[in-house]
């Protein structure tokens, strides 16, 4: 049985999401892992705060505290939230564990043993107003390729153009805004990510295909610009010490003590990904102390990540498209140095005989945006996680974001359309159709499943148009198409209401008692196979549905022969509390006047 192993990008620890970070990896990521549990495939979702860097520094003076406190309080808030959203992570971890401060130190020393990472001096950006070096993001200015004023040190978000502080035209501090700025000479370690072209690219060129265009593309145009060497060491206090000894004992060894690279950490985007495997050491770890024991020999967590063992595991991938280079260049190179030696003429030899996975399919998305200005956690635009719960059920929003994902082209967010959608999928078509059926079943055949009857032409043409459909639904959920998927899910549900629309056994029960049993028989299993497939769109409303009919949560993926054979005759049911109520236009215009409408875009 094949192993899914998926990871989607952390969320940064410093802010509540919005429904642009759930949109572009972690609900997307979840429906998938719910989907592939379903199948009753081993499957292990981790997702982790990545806590380390400047903003976490700088938000924790803020709020007062150190950034371990501030970082520990920020990660329960984050994980909360996540749950309340129906997040089936396995493990939520940090990127400041002991775990990943380890396996940090550990692959960094083994790219510097293979040659892969040299030390450098460089010239750093100092703010004299704010007596500190400024790492990349916190030095802002007018990208010089596309022109954007506010691109940062590190990367344009406007073009995506990964930068360095010195490319910016009239750089300032982000956090002063002072300009007031000079560069001082300090050292750093670089990982020399020019030698790792040639791989990269055959290895991206064969996810051709399995990749969605829109990251094959982005890391293509990244290799076609030119691959450069990467600084992977900051002026910072907080993150991952470069000097092992300043962290403690590591077991798995860490890089010698260099000269003048006392009080440095690594990069945020060198350690973060590497979370995701330190998540996994992490999830072990937890489900040891759970059940009373030790914690678990190395093996234990790296069965899903490297060794015979892992040949089985499909590593999935889900994020931003932001994200896409980070994951498709930088982290490649971190572990195909770690797997492999570059020989002095060119070739390449694997460096051990357990190497470590790489991503098989990777799912990156554009962006949802807030009536055409993007959403935005400093200036508090848009719809956030808290806020969305505080007015509606989690499946309002999980059923909205899934059915609009932003896979081929940026998607909007507007209040008119997720009342219109939601009111219309939601309460008219699902809920009508449980409701009814339910409600139908308790008055007139004493809310049993009914017996008696035989199924008729309109029973086979229903029969054949529901499997048709669940092996479209099924191959679209395969494939990551969560848009299409969504679609396919609601024409499942229309599939229903114009069944009994034709079979109308509230009209049958008059002449033809039998013929009724028959129609509420097959009513009552497309409930329940209804309740299966919308567990990984909508959990929390699927296991009403579920319990309303007396079927076990969550249940199997079901096969399209026997579909609507769910339910035994005699079993009792009963109608749930109105499942979604509809948004109101008295709400639509209370939420723009609080969250902001087109005319503040």
């Amino acid at each position: 049985m094949t192993r899914i192993l998926i990871t989607s990008a952390l969320p940064y620890i410093n802010g509540i999401k919005h429904l642009g970070t759930l949109a572009g990896s972690m609900l997307p990521a979840d429906v998938f892992a719910r989907f592939q549990r379903a199948l009753g495939r081993e499957t292990l979702y981790l997702c982790a705060t990545d806590e380390h860097g400047t903003p976490t520094e700088l938000a924790a003076a803020e709020a007062g505290l150190d950034p371990a406190t501030f970082c520990a309080q920020q990660h329960d808030v984050q994980y909360d939230l996540g749950r309340k959203f129906g997040l089936s992570w396995d493990h939520f971890g940090r990127s400041s564990s002991p775990q990943n401060h380890r396996l940090t130190q550990r692959f960094a020393r083994e790219l510097w043993e293979a040659g892969f990472i040299e030390e450098r001096v460089t010239q750093q950006v100092y703010s004299n107003a704010d007596k500190r070096f400024l790492p990349d993001r916190y030095v802002i200015g007018t990208c010089p390729h596309c022109g954007y004023e506010a691109a940062r040190g590190d990367q344009c978000e406007n073009c995506t153009r990964v930068l360095d502080p010195a490319d910016l035209i009239k750089p300032r501090s982000a956090v002063s805004g002072s300009d007031d700025i000079e560069i001082r000479p300090s050292k750093h370690l670089f990982l020399r990510q020019s030698l790792f072209a040639d791989k990269l690219r055959l290895w991206i060129d064969g996810k051709k295909g399995d990749w969605p265009l829109l990251v094959t593309s982005i890391a293509l145009k990244w290799l076609d610009e030119g691959l450069q060497d990467r600084g992977i060491t900051r002026d910072l206090e907080w993150g991952v010490p470069v000097n092992a000894h300043e962290w403690g004992p590591n077991p798995h060894g860490g890089l010698p003590d260099i000269e003048g690279l006392a009080g440095k950490v690594f990069y945020v985007w060198f350690d973060a990904p590497i979370e995701y495997i330190g998540a996994t050491w992490e999830w072990a770890d937890a489900k040891a102390a759970e059940e009373g024991r030790a914690p678990p020999a190395d093996a234990v967590w790296e069965r899903w990540w490297r060794g015979p063992e892992a040949a089985d595991v499909t590593y999935v991938e889900f994020m931003g498209k932001d994200n896409v280079p980070f994951h498709t260049v930088g982290f490649p190179c971190t572990l195909i140095g770690v797997n492999e030696k570059l020989e002095a003429e060119g070739g390449w030899r694997p460096a051990s005989n357990s190497p470590w996975k790489l991503v098989d399919r990777l799912k990156g998305f554009n962006w949802l945006d807030y009536y055409g200005g993007k959403f935005s956690t400093s200036q508090k635009r848009g719809v956030f996680m808290d806020h969305a719960l505080e007015l509606l059920p989690a499946d309002y929003w999980r059923w909205w974001v899934t059915a609009n994902t932003p896979e081929t082209s940026d998607a909007t967010f507007t209040w008119e359309q997720f009342q219109a959608q939601v009111n219309a999928d939601l309460a008219d078509v699902l809920g009508n159709f449980v409701n009814r059926i339910l409600k139908f079943t308790e008055t007139r055949f004493e809310g049993v499943v009914p017996s008696g009857g035989a199924p008729g032409e309109l029973e086979t043409k229903l029969e054949a148009d529901v499997a048709a459909k669940l092996v479209e639904l099924t191959e679209l959920m395969e494939a990551m198409e969560f848009r299409k998927s969504a679609q396919a899910l609601r024409q499942l549900w229309v599939l229903g209401n114009q069944y009994l629309t034709e079979a109308a056994p509230w009209t049958a029960i008059k002449t033809d008692p039998a013929r009724a049993a028959v129609a509420v028989r097959y009513g009552l299993n497309l409930v329940a196979l209804f309740a299966k497939v919308s567990e990984p769109f909508i959990p929390f409303s699927a296991e009403t549905i579920a319990t309303a009919v007396g079927e076990g949560f969550p249940g199997r993926w079901p096969q399209p022969q026997g579909a609507l054979s769910i339910l035994p005759e005699g079993r009792a049911v009963k109608a749930p509390e109105v499942l979604f109520r509809k948004v109101e236009d008295a709400q639509v215009a209370e939420w723009r006047a609080r969250f902001g409408g087109p005319e503040e875009a």
